[in-house]
């Protein structure tokens, strides 16, 4: 199938990136969340990587499949970039402000799920005494 026809497999992506930023352009006093200590970073992995999922969704079949480990790679840095211009997006909207622990969660998500996705594909990590060999 052209990439041209699958030009739909974007969307769910797009969604997600508009969800985050609607989001975090909310005002600090209107987000409410339960009183559960440290739900904001367990929140921001849970979004980063339903994130990670949609883009390696959106990378056509032929592209991932050639490279897994490099389409992996690419989908943890492209999350992590949004994450550092959500965070910096944030440190304009009042009562908010960034925070490394914040990009810390949204990475931690994207790793888990690209991790997880290598895994299905059938990527397997060795460790030995000169280092991880895939």
């Amino acid at each position: 199938m052209s990439s041209r026809r699958q030009w739909y497999r974007v969307v769910p992506m797009l969604a997600v990136l508009g969800t985050i930023f609607f989001l975090s352009h909310q005002p600090g006093d209107t987000i409410v969340l339960p009183d559960v200590p440290d739900i904001d970073k367990l929140l921001h992995s849970l979004v980063y990587g339903i994130l990670a999922a949609t883009t390696l969704y959106a990378v056509p079949k032929n592209r991932a499949g050639d490279s897994p480990v490099r389409t992996g790679i690419l989908v943890i840095l492209f999350c992590l970039a949004y994450g550092i211009s959500d965070e910096f997006h944030q440190s304009f909207i009042p009562g908010r402000c960034p925070s490394i622990w914040d990009i810390g969660a949204d990475l931690l998500g994207a790793v888990v799920v690209v991790l997880f996705w290598l895994h299905k594909k059938g990527c397997r990590f060795r460790f030995s005494g000169s280092g991880c060999q895939i």
